[in-house]
């Protein structure tokens, strides 16, 4: 399997867009209670802003011709009250058509942004993954990533989990 992994291109929006809304489509249906609606982001967030914006990367994969996955991320400099500053950078999404998962594709997209953070002097990567997503979760520590802070929560008033 012959996957070239690419910066991505407007020309490329049309078939991240529908990735983006299979990514999103997955949430909702796994969490609905927390997630909204694939319809409902796509109406709220594009992928266009990565694209756009100088401190985001957008790498797609293509295998034939056909754009079969994307990971979007960015950095920034991290700046808290309690914390030293770092420069740090985050994988926002990552996404690879079913047929091909489980087939090194996402590994190869992971790696790509990976290196290029760390050409920006990127010193810490941060994902977020939610617990109902074990494959990711198993994905990313295979990639060598942590947990680093967890996030407890708790229902009031009646409300679901």
């Amino acid at each position: 399997m012959n996957i070239t992994i690419r910066r991505a291109k407007m020309s490329d929006l049309e078939s991240l867009e529908q990735m983006m809304f299979e990514l999103h489509d997955y949430h909702h249906q796994a969490c609905p209670e927390h997630f909204k609606s694939a319809e409902e982001i796509q109406n709220e967030k594009s992928i266009i802003s990565y694209l756009d914006h100088p401190e985001c990367i957008v790498y797609v994969a293509e295998l034939a011709d056909e754009l079969v996955g994307f990971v979007t991320g960015q950095f920034s400099e991290l700046v808290s009250v309690v914390s030293k500053p770092v420069m740090m950078a985050s994988v926002d999404e990552l996404f690879v058509i079913e047929r091909l998962r489980s087939t090194g594709v996402a590994q190869q997209l992971f790696s790509t942004i990976e290196s290029e953070f760390e050409d920006y002097g990127v010193k810490q990567l941060f994902v977020e993954v939610w617990d109902f997503n074990k494959p990711a979760t198993y994905f990313y520590k295979k990639q060598g990533l942590h947990s680093h802070i967890n996030w407890l929560r708790k229902p009031l008033g009646g409300g679901k989990e």
